[in-house]
């Protein structure tokens, strides 16, 4: 048998067309509602980063650098993000930002109840398992097919696509910070005669919060990576100007794209490395 007769068999891609096709007509009015609810996170994170002038968020950026991951981190914040606004890239930069924002903060949302019920239930941990490790080997610009279908064009398949790549880590970190919190706690808890929402509360979660941290920690650096990739579906931002970069041959453009794009992942990077240690000595 011809591999293209096996192909007719196993048409897996056909099957996923036919799922999506159904979905896009049957719940079309399910994805314009958690559309409209993303693009409102999106305008107003982006608002409260546009309103003000630009000179007040990099002082803003810089003292929150400074006081969260010390004088150096804070200074290089002042430097870097002033360097951003002289290259006229502050708006696209801004833009970039806001995307990050509104896909972590959606991704942590559904991610550490998952992680917790993950550290709860092996069989929840089982089922999840597979799925976080098909999520996190499927090419970064596949997920920018279904997004597209279901949301169309623009920055909300951006935030979608972006949430969905960057949210493993913080699922499996919840669940590995929880799990190996020490059995002691746990029995001195109980013998305090803790509720188990208690427990989790008020012991676990402290207890496991700098690896949770390391695991939101590196929803943000994947974010950032998948929003400058969503650039190619119209998500703006400083994605649509490596874009341009790429397909007008603006080596300007792109070059300083690029050193935008690492001013804000290192300090997107050192500040949450920074509150993870923090919470550690908490």
């Amino acid at each position: 048998m011809s591999s293209a007769e096996l192909h007719k068999i196993f048409d897996i891609g056909g099957v996923f067309e036919r799922v999506i096709d159904w979905l896009t007509t049957n719940l079309d009015f399910v994805f314009d509602v958690i559309a409209d609810v993303i693009d409102a996170l999106l305008t107003g994170f982006y608002n409260l980063l546009m309103i003000p002038h630009a000179f007040i968020m990099i002082a803003l950026f810089g003292g929150i650098a400074w006081w969260i991951a010390k004088k150096g981190v804070g200074i290089f914040t002042l430097v870097g993000f002033f360097l951003i606004y002289a290259m006229n890239l502050w708006q696209a930069t801004m833009q970039t930002l806001a995307l990050v924002i509104t896909s972590v903060f959606i991704a942590v949302l559904i991610a550490v109840p998952i992680g917790i019920w993950a550290s709860k239930k092996d069989t929840v941990e089982a089922i999840v398992r597979p799925i976080l490790d098909f999520m996190q080997t499927l090419p970064a610009f596949v997920y920018l097919i279904p997004a597209v279908l279901f949301f169309r064009l623009g920055a909300v398949p951006g935030v979608v696509a972006t949430l969905i790549f960057s949210m493993p880590p913080a699922v499996r970190l919840t669940n590995l910070g929880i799990r190996q919190v020490p059995k002691e706690i746990k029995e001195a808890s109980i013998s305090f005669g803790a509720t188990a929402r208690q427990m989790l509360l008020k012991a676990e979660i402290p207890v496991a919060m700098p690896t949770i941290m390391a695991g939101i920690n590196q929803t943000i650096m994947l974010a950032l990576s998948m929003v400058v990739i969503a650039g190619m579906i119209g998500a703006g931002g400083l994605g649509n100007q490596v874009l341009k970069g790429i397909t007008q041959l603006r080596i300007d453009l792109g070059f300083e794209s690029g050193i935008a794009i690492v001013i804000l992942a290192i300090f997107l990077d050192r500040v949450t490395q920074a509150l993870g240690v923090a919470s550690q000595k908490d």
